[in-house]
């Protein structure tokens, strides 16, 4: 089993930054990769991004692209999502997710909820306008 806490979000205006962060624990290893979410009141879970643990290779949505940077923190099993030039529409419930990724997997084609096995529990990230 593996276990991710988030922390960061908040209330930030727009334009404003914010940085999320997700530590794993529990069987997380090198092997894994892992995806953020999110999820605005009455849409369905969107993927923002995800990074392969073992390279650091990342994938961003286009909608977050040149806006949000996805990196981790080996020594703290810790994943990063920072987002500058953030937007009213950008609020949502963000969440991360984990899942092995064997090394011949290509890790831009685990783009959906489904592909995902263990979550945090969600942190609110809220843009004023």
């Amino acid at each position: 089993q593996v276990q991710l806490e988030e922390s960061g979000g908040g209330l930030v205006q727009a334009g404003g930054s914010l940085r999320l962060s997700c530590a794993a624990s529990g069987r997380f290893s090198s092997n894994y990769a892992m995806g953020w979410f999110r999820q605005a009141p009455g849409k369905a879970r969107e993927f923002v991004g995800n990074i392969r643990w073992s390279s650091g290779d990342t994938v961003s949505a286009t909608s977050v692209k040149g806006r949000f940077t996805i990196s981790r923190d080996n020594a703290k099993n810790t994943v990063y999502l920072q987002m500058n030039s953030l937007k009213p529409e950008d609020t949502a419930v963000y969440s991360c997710a984990a899942r092995l990724l064997p090394a011949n997997f290509v890790l831009s084609y685990f783009t959906s909820p489904s592909h995902y096995a263990y979550w945090g529990q969600g942190t609110q990230v809220t843009v004023s306008s």
